[in-house]
């Protein structure tokens, strides 16, 4: 549009945008049909709007046609339009048609008037003072009614306020707050314009704030509602421009919330009643552009993260949806684009974002009032639920759980729709499918929908169809319905017992795993099974309505049947948690179910003793782990008034000491075998407090019964076997604990060692307190055993009491009969030990096949008799002819396996018994105890060889042989203890160095080691008792020690220092003097070297501090001993020797002039060793040192002739001598 020629174009202060917008309307109004200017420029202020007047727009005059529609774009109506604009757009740029200021220059001075607006705007664009307080003021004065600013001046202050309102920095939001309140007011009296102007910002681009350009559409909403209304096809379309331009924070915010501002206007201006402003091109146009907003709301803002940005688009969404399902014409369109939201998850991998999509979609339409046709429900249903239980997918977790999300929208709005349908889901025979379903029903069930509560039977019943599905994913997702159902609606749970189901499918995998058939995967899968049924049991919330109803006292259905014993833990903490809250102890048995808990604790299905000894069992079982124990005990310390109202107060105070035992807080508790003796004298108490006969006579019945019904590899039959002995020791029917003690003597299978071990237990512990009973037991079942030996039987009999399981029970049973003399008291052992007990297993002996296992019982029940009869303190009055007898039998054993056997535990386990046999008194004779030493030296020291050794170490017995052959040496040290101790001549003594000394010289490294550990042992006993039959043996065991101070064994050096430094102080001792220059175990750390050299030299420095301390009268002993190392030794060990022989002679060689003779015979005989080689420099030595110390002596005894014996070596030596020393 051309301006008049003769308008200057400092009466044109049009801004830009304002500009621009302005020029544009007259099109627009053409083809939207807006409002336009009043003519003249002189708008007044705008009216309230009516449904009978077009002047609700603010024409001043109504066009001839104003009474009837004129269609858009008609030539009548751009007439219209033209003439109703022109005005307006003259008074804006502040100029008028020539005539018009013709007519009226006679009145008008000044195409722009001076006024307040005008001053304040020069204000603003000086920039002078405060901005913010310029635009308080500008506002205060275009409020004023009177107040109307020239159209040239509010174009001026468009412009001006636009810079401020849009500015993307430099402006803070004071200055921004003010300019936008400036429009509000402007739009008073200039609404057209204001309204242009920020719909031009809206579709602006660049880097632009449009923060406060929605706040003041939101503020001029609020202020001229009506007036907006006509231009919501507008602000649709700008705001098309902003989805797309902003992503989250508070722009987004505000935009939605001005978005729901005006079409929630719009709604209440429509349900009014009052008439539509748009025509109906301009009503299809809104709808359209509603629509474009909506899925561009939709597609562009589903990916907000925080909740305050979801909330705001959920509410913009809402209120669109509200808006274009008013008519019926308009919502069908909206269910397509909702598929047409569905159908993109079919063929595109983003299935998230889609989700994301619809999930906004559907919570928008869910708040307001509105149903979907039932064919395009399903058609979504259908569609989401296939892409959550596709596989060929592969969803992420947040994929399924947006599309989860999306279905339990969709419920929330058609619940009984979507229920039937997931329902229907269940009986379909695709796997995945029935899978997601329960899923679905499951969080559906824990959402505490109403429809679904309602229908909730149903679907349990539905669902408990599929429990026989062999599918491993069909069984977990029950499981999990179960889990949801129990955690929010218990009442639904009485048609079906889903707490049996969780235990009956506890039991079902453990049964599939049990067969072995399984692959590892399979394995791996029903083993979670197994967890997951636990963690629902135990996670359970007892404080649910119905739960404790529901659980108590069904729970204790499951605790007996061995096949759930694993989840005796969550039972445990279910009971528990019902006992804080009083459910078990608090209410009386009377409220319960009478029958239920009649049929419980009264009748066979459930007695206290068969509860007890459940608990018990599992208790005392090692095998099923810390935790399972635990949770046993806090069964019986949570129930124990089922059990018996007499053991309340100690079992609340002892259970938790068991259980810190458990927990490993109990140093005192340290293995599995010290826990389950614990645990049998807490039974034994909790049975001394009970004291009721008929009680502990039907738990002894119960665990009779539990022990004949199990398998005898079974780790549960160990702990069986003693918590029945403990129950038949408090039973005082003498008769009942003899019928099953003899039962299962019977039943057991000797020749499975924990069967025998367990005989041993059962009949020990019943013995504490009825040991006559047991005695008398064990008599009669030992006669029946070897009555055979003398009376006429059957070929039958006799192949059964000659059978290998008779020979194993035999063996059981002596060990028995020691196991009860070690628990008997004084007076019973006193009177029963020679006769009965004794006589019974030399009874049982004779009838036996004496093989390996038979010899070891016997063996050990002489150790554990021997034991027990010290224990009562009264030693002395042992049976002289019995102990002989024992110590026959005994000798005879280790005379067998030495002659036969050499590696057999027996001689070791022989000389245990030795050991405890030789204690009693009286003593045997000196005679048979010198051979007894022998043979235990022999077996003991002397056997294994080493050949042998190394298959020992090699074998998979190895660690235990050895152990049991230390066990042994260290028994044989004690046995030459008490040995030395009834035996005070120096003989015995003797006799221990005369068999060591064969020993220590051996070639074989370990029997050197194991004489060198008696030794030790044997010279710490002469030092504690202070015996000096040491001293007289001092140069012997010198010399036999002082090679082995080089030994190739580390061990064997070791001991060879500790013996020494024994006999120095055994020595100093008797002298009554000092040992001279320190303690050779300070020089230790140098035998430990490497270096030969190194060890040489160390033992040379040892040597020197024994030969100080050296008594010279065992010179002689000194000499022999270390020609017979030479004679056996080899290496190191003979420069080892011959290093200590020229030491003492060094020291000592000018004192021993008398021992010379006899030196030089021993030199002599060594000549004609094989190691003379090694030894020659020492011996050459050694004559040079005598020479040079007793020459005349010397050569006294080199004169004499030579022997046909003597060795060339020899010969040269002496000729050597003759020659130096006869000038």
């Amino acid at each position: 549009m051309m301006l008049p020629e003769h308008t200057c174009a400092s009466n044109v202060c049009l801004g830009h945008c304002a500009s621009s917008t302005v020029l544009a309307l007259p099109s627009a109004a053409a083809l939207r049909g807006f409002p336009s200017t009043p003519a003249r420029g002189k708008l007044p202020p705008l009216p309230l709007p009516t449904t009978r007047s077009l002047a609700l727009w603010g024409w001043r005059s109504v066009p001839p046609t104003a009474g009837r529609l004129l269609g858009p774009g008609s030539k009548q109506h751009l007439q219209q339009l033209l003439c109703s604009f022109l005005p307006g757009l003259f008074a804006c740029v502040g100029c008028m048609p020539r005539r018009t200021l013709r007519r009226e220059r006679s009145r008008v001075s000044s195409p722009v008037p001076t006024c307040a607006a005008t001053l304040l705007l020069q204000r603003l664009q000086d920039q002078e003072g405060d901005r913010a307080q310029a635009y308080c003021e500008l506002e205060s004065a275009l409020c004023q009614d009177s107040s109307r600013p020239p159209c040239g001046v509010v174009n001026r202050l468009l412009a001006e306020v636009s810079r401020d309102l849009t500015a993307a920095q430099g402006v803070t939001s004071n200055v921004k707050t003010a300019a936008s309140n400036v429009l509000v007011s402007l739009a008073r009296t200039h609404f057209t314009l204001v309204m242009a102007e920020l719909q031009s910002h809206l579709k602006a681009t660049g880097d632009m704030s449009k923060e406060f350009v929605l706040i003041t559409l939101s503020n001029l909403f609020s202020a001229y509602a009506p007036q907006c209304i006509p231009f919501v096809w507008l602000m649709l379309a700008g705001l098309r421009s902003v989805v797309g331009q902003v992503k989250s924070g508070q722009i987004l915010r505000i935009a939605c919330a001005v978005l729901k501002q005006w079409l929630d206007g719009v709604k209440n201006y429509l349900s009014s009643g009052m008439q539509c402003p748009w025509t109906a091109m301009e009503k299809e146009q809104s709808y359209e552009n509603l629509h474009e907003l909506l899925f561009s709301v939709v597609w562009n803002w589903q990916d907000c993260q925080e909740e305050k940005d979801k909330q705001a688009v959920l509410g913009a969404v809402a209120a669109m949806l509200e808006v274009l399902l008013q008519e019926e014409q308009h919502q069908e369109q909206v269910w397509e684009q909702l598929l047409w939201l569905v159908h993109p998850c079919q063929e595109i991998q983003d299935t998230c974002r889609v989700a994301k999509s619809l999930t906004i979609f559907l919570e928008a339409l869910g708040g307001i009032e509105s149903l979907i046709p039932g064919d395009k429900f399903l058609d979504v249903t259908t569609a989401v639920f296939y892409q959550l239980y596709d596989d060929s997918k592969q969803h992420s977790e947040a994929d399924r759980a947006q599309l989860t999300h999306c279905i339990m929208l969709q419920a929330r709005i058609c619940p009984e729709e979507t229920i039937l349908f997931l329902q229907s889901q269940l009986g379909d025979d695709w796997e995945p499918g029935c899978v997601a379903a329960l899923g679905l029903l499951g969080a559906l069930a824990r959402s505490d929908e109403p429809m679904m509560t309602e229908m909730l039977p149903q679907v349990v019943e539905a669902v408990q169809r599929l429990c026989s599905d062999p599918s491993i994913r069909v069984r977990t997702a029950i499981l999990y319905f179960i889990k949801d159902l129990l955690s929010s609606n218990t009442r639904s749970c009485s048609a079906w017992d889903v707490v049996g189901h969780l235990f009956r499918e506890f039991s079902r995998a453990t049964g599939r795993r049990a067969t072995g058939n399984l692959s590892a995967r399979e394995a791996q899968e029903e083993g979670a099974l197994q967890e997951l049924c636990m963690d629902i049991l135990g996670s359970l919330d007892v404080s649910v309505r119905g739960m404790s109803k529901l659980l108590w006292p069904r729970l204790l259905l499951f605790v007996v049947p061995a096949q759930y014993t694993g989840m005796l833990i969550p039972v445990s903490r279910c009971v528990c948690a019902l006992a804080e809250r009083e459910e078990l102890t608090g209410r009386r048995i009377e409220h319960l179910d009478r029958h239920f808990v009649s049929s419980m604790f009264q009748g066979p299905l459930l007695t206290p003793q068969t509860l007890l000894a459940r608990l018990l069992v599992v208790a005392g079982s090692p095998v099923a782990g810390s935790q399972l124990q635990a949770a046993a005990l806090l069964l019986m310390k949570n129930l124990h008034s089922r059990f018996h109202r007499a053991v309340g107060a100690m079992w609340a105070t002892e259970i938790p000491l068991l259980l810190q035992c458990l927990e490993g807080r109990n140093e005192s508790f340290p293995d599995t075998a010290e826990f389950e003796r614990r645990l049998l004298k807490f039974l034994k108490a909790s049975l001394d407090a009970i004291e009721e006969r008929a009680w502990i006579e039907a738990l002894s019945c119960e665990l009779s019964q539990r022990l004949s019904s199990s398998a005898s590899s079974s780790a549960e039959k160990s702990f069986l076997y003693g918590a029945l002995g403990t129950v038949l020791g408090s039973c005082k029917g003498v008769l009942h604990v003899q019928e099953k003690l003899l039962q299962h003597l019977e039943e057991a299978n000797a020749e499975e060692p924990c069967e025998a071990q367990g005989i041993i237990s059962l009949l020990s512990h019943a013995a504490e307190s009825n040991f006559h009973a047991v005695l008398a037991t064990l008599t009669v079942f030992a006669s029946r055993l070897c009555k055979g030996r003398n009376a006429r039987i059957s070929r039958r009999k006799k192949m059964e009491l000659d059978s290998t399981r008779a020979h194993a029970t035999r063996s059981a049973l002596m060990l028995a009969h020691s196991s009860v003399a070690l628990r008997a008291s004084k007076e019973q052992l006193l009177a029963h030990l020679e006769g009965d007990i004794v006589g019974n297993i030399l009874m049982l002996y004779s009838c036996s096949c004496r093989d390996l296992q038979n010899n070891l019982a016997l063996v050990q029940s002489i150790t554990d008799c021997s034991s027990a009869f010290q224990a009562v303190g009264d030693s002395a009055s042992f049976n002289p002819s019995l102990k002989g007898k024992l110590l026959e039998i005994l000798m005879d054993l280790m005379k067998k396996y030495y002659s036969g056997i050499p590696v057999s535990p027996v001689p070791l386990k022989v000389v245990l018994a030795l050991e405890q046999l030789c204690k009693l008194k009286p003593s045997s004779e000196s005679k048979d105890l010198r051979e007894m030493l022998v043979l235990c030296c022999k077996n003991i020291v002397t056997h294994p060889s080493a050949e042998m050794m190394l298959k020992i170490r090699k074998s998979q017995q190895a660690a235990q042989y050895l152990q049991l052959q230390q066990t042994s040496l260290k028994a044989l040290g004690r046995l030459m203890v008490v040995l030395l101790e009834t035996e005070p001549s120096g003989g015995f003594f003797q006799n221990i160095v005369h068999v060591l000394q064969k020993s220590m010289v051996s070639s074989n490294v370990w029997e050197r080691k194991r004489a060198l550990q008696t030794c030790s042992q044997l010279l710490a006993v002469c030092e504690e008792l202070q015996r000096r039959d040491a001293c007289e043996h001092f140069g012997s065991l010198v010399g036999l020690l002082a090679p082995l101070t080089c030994d190739p064994m580390p061990a064997s050096r070791q001991m060879a220092v500790t013996c020494l430094s024994s006999l120095l102080r055994i020595q100093a001792k008797a002298t009554n003097t000092e040992v001279e220059t320190g303690d050779i175990g300070s020089l230790c750390e140098g035998l430990h070297a490497c270096s030969i050299a190194s060890q040489l030299q160390t033992t040379s420095q040892m040597a020197m501090i024994v030969c100080r301390n050296f008594p010279l009268e065992r010179t002689v002993d000194f000499m022999t001993a270390i020609k017979e190392a030479i004679r056996k030794a080899n290496g190191v060990r003979v420069r080892a020797a011959g290093k200590w022989m020229t030491t003492f002679l060094q020291m000592h060689g000018k004192d021993i002039s008398w021992n010379v003779p006899p030196i030089l015979y021993i030199l002599r005989s060594i000549t004609s060793f094989a190691q003379q080689s090694t030894f020659l420099p020492f011996l050459c030595q050694a004559v040079v040192i005598l020479t040079r110390r007793h020459t005349e002596a010397v050569m006294h005894n080199f004169s004499r002739p030579l022997g046909p014996t003597d060795s060339e070596t020899w010969r040269r030596i002496r000729e050597f001598c003759l020659q130096r020393w006869s000038q």
